[in-house]
């Protein structure tokens, strides 16, 4: 039996987020929280993760539940902890991960007083929150138990939910704070503060709940009616071309079975972004129309535009892709079981609120189609600029083409945002091996991108390589700790090209204030920071000396730093003159 009330609370809260489903949880350390931090750490069914920068731990959490798609709940104290938590907060939400936000607070006597590490943490997170509730104080009461109980299994099935993202469970918290501590002479005390010995006796289903989940939260998937159905089928039928267009999605959106179905049905090609699920897999070996990964260089040399498309998880990564389809004056059916707008050129013409998979499954078995002269062209289009392009790559076009390339199957792959995105995206060609892809392209922010790949590769077994920016690895060093702390092997790719690259595709470029202002060159090196955290660090600046190095890291145990040295104007240089080649044989 807990001795104070404090306790008993926070044992609550751990044991039914376990029965709930949740086996790992992320502590950041702090004196408030510290119920919480001991009840999570002595949970037999919890792996309790000890991370002290809030900032990192947040990715951390948001990178392992990309992976495994359960949320993390993430703990901290109070004051400005749980500020730190927001950059991760905004991404979850963003790009819709399930996220359990565990604050510690003041009680509310100490709100608005000048009390040391106070501040009003009420609705911090804005509307970045799928929910949002300040738990009542604790106390032994039986209601108030049952209704504690009763909170935390929504707040996992609202985090999970058909729109998963984070909740926020701010938790009050007055002294006593340590388990076995006694109410008397604390100045935050209140009489109650602890616990009967026969309360547990009493109120056996407080206390012990039920032998699973409080409340059992069964998530619903939003379907079309038959006239629906139908009504889209026609299109699909009466359609001289067509297009899968396969965005963004943590899990594959929808379904491999489900979008092979559809596509031979249809005879409409898949463009698949590098971040869909779709590129990567056996699957591959079983598709009768063209899965596409290298559109986002040739989709310019397509003159032929498509009647309908049928679009799936978040808006592409590619900007040439997106153009192409603002301008092709086609029906664009935008599906999303949330019934979000993720649509940013609003040319768009109509929004499916249905899940993905179910749709794919119920559009195959009303339609069937040939494919035509348009599958066609995308799927000769996909044969040659592979010929044009493999081994021909700019220098850093050439790391995302061989990580992909020589990648173990299975492996889990986190690219960065800016320039390895993008250069992934043109120059990673599909491939059988079962690669998950992931990166951060809700908010499409550079901060936390090690913390999250490394978050993403505790909760799995396949080999975790991450690819990142220079800037981007400067961001987020703090994350290496994870290294150690959480037992994560990594294979880390740090593009040094000693600034920011990405802003030479502006025309800010040819101003003055260019080198200084945007660039921004920082002369660093980075050797010393894999020396702070015990991690092997090696330096190349050739293609040969890569791929020598990431074939040894992918094969062995332990955390590799591989640094490649690059000089972003000559890259950027490089992909003009490839890009203009690649239009001018294949148009």
């Amino acid at each position: 039996m807990a001795r104070n009330v404090n306790s008993l609370w926070a044992e609550i809260i751990a044991g039914e987020l376990a029965k709930a489903g949740i086996e790992t949880a992320v502590l950041a350390p702090g004196s408030r929280s510290t119920p919480l931090t001991v009840a999570f750490a002595e949970h037999p069914d919890i792996e309790a993760l000890s991370l002290l920068d809030e900032r990192s731990a947040a990715f951390f959490a948001l990178g392992r539940a990309k992976r495994t798609g359960d949320p993390v709940p993430l703990i901290c104290t109070s004051g400005t902890a749980l500020a730190n938590f927001h950059p991760a907060v905004v991404e979850a939400n963003q790009a819709r991960v399930p996220m359990l936000l565990l604050t510690a607070d003041r009680p509310p006597e100490l709100q608005d007083s000048g009390a040391n590490q106070t501040i009003d943490q009420h609705d911090i997170y804005g509307d970045a929150v799928r929910d949002y509730r300040t738990l009542p104080e604790p106390e032994a009461a039986d209601r108030k138990l049952r209704s504690l109980r009763t909170t935390l299994c929504r707040a996992v099935g609202t985090a999970t939910g058909t729109e998963p993202g984070p909740v926020h469970l701010n938790v009050p918290l007055r002294k006593p704070l340590e388990p076995g501590a006694r109410a008397a002479d604390l100045s935050e005390a209140v009489p109650d503060a602890t616990v009967s010995d026969d309360f547990a006796a009493e109120h056996p289903l407080a206390i012990e709940g039920r032998d699973g989940p409080f409340v059992d939260v069964t998530q619903g998937r939003a379907g079309l009616s038959k006239t629906d159905r139908r009504t889209m089928a026609d299109a699909i039928e009466d359609a001289t071309s067509g297009l899968i267009v396969c965005g963004p999605a943590n899990r594959p959106t929808p379904a491999r079975d489900a979008l092979l179905g559809l596509a031979r049905e249809t005879g409409f090609p898949v463009l698949a972004d590098p971040l869909s699920g779709q590129r990567f897999g056996a699957h591959l070996g079983m598709a009768e129309t063209p899965i596409c990964g290298g559109y986002d260089s040739y989709i310019g040399a397509i003159e032929e535009s498509p009647d309908v498309v049928l679009r799936f998880g978040a808006s592409p990564t590619s900007k040439p892709l997106r153009q192409y389809l603002r301008d092709s004056g086609a029906r664009q059916f935008v599906v999303d079981p949330a019934g979000g707008w993720r649509e940013a050129t609003f040319t768009a013409t109509d929004l499916v609120v249905a899940d993905e998979t179910r749709l794919a499954t119920e559009l195959a078995s009303a339609v069937g189609r040939e494919p035509g002269a348009y599958s066609e062209r995308f799927r000769e289009a996909e044969a040659d600029y592979w010929g044009v392009v493999e081994g021909n790559e700019p220098e850093e076009g050439a790391v995302l083409a061989d990580i992909a390339k020589l990648a173990p199957d299975p492996a889990t792959v986190f690219v960065s945002n800016s320039m390895p995105v993008r250069d992934f995206d043109r120059f990673a060609r599909p491939r059988e091996a079962n690669l998950t892809v992931l990166g951060n392209r809700g908010a499409s922010g550079i901060d936390g991108i090690v913390s999250t790949a490394l978050g993403a590769g505790s909760g799995t077994d396949d080999p975790l390589i991450a690819v990142l920016g220079d800037l981007a690895y400067y961001h987020d060093m703090n994350g290496l700790l994870a290294v150690s702390r959480c037992d994560v092997d990594a294979t880390i790719v740090c593009i040094n090209n000693d600034g920011g690259g990405i802003f030479r595709l502006l025309p800010i470029e040819d101003h003055d204030t260019f080198e200084e202002w945007f660039r921004t060159p920082h002369g660093l090196d980075f050797e010393g920071s894999a020396d702070i955290y015990d991690i092997e660090f090696a330096r190349t600046r050739d293609r040969e000396g890569f791929r020598d190095l990431y074939t040894e890291s992918v094969g062995s145990e332990g955390t590799q730093v591989i640094e490649v040295v690059t000089d972003s104007e000559r890259s950027h240089e490089e992909r003009q003159a490839l890009q203009e080649r690649v239009l001018a044989e294949l148009s």
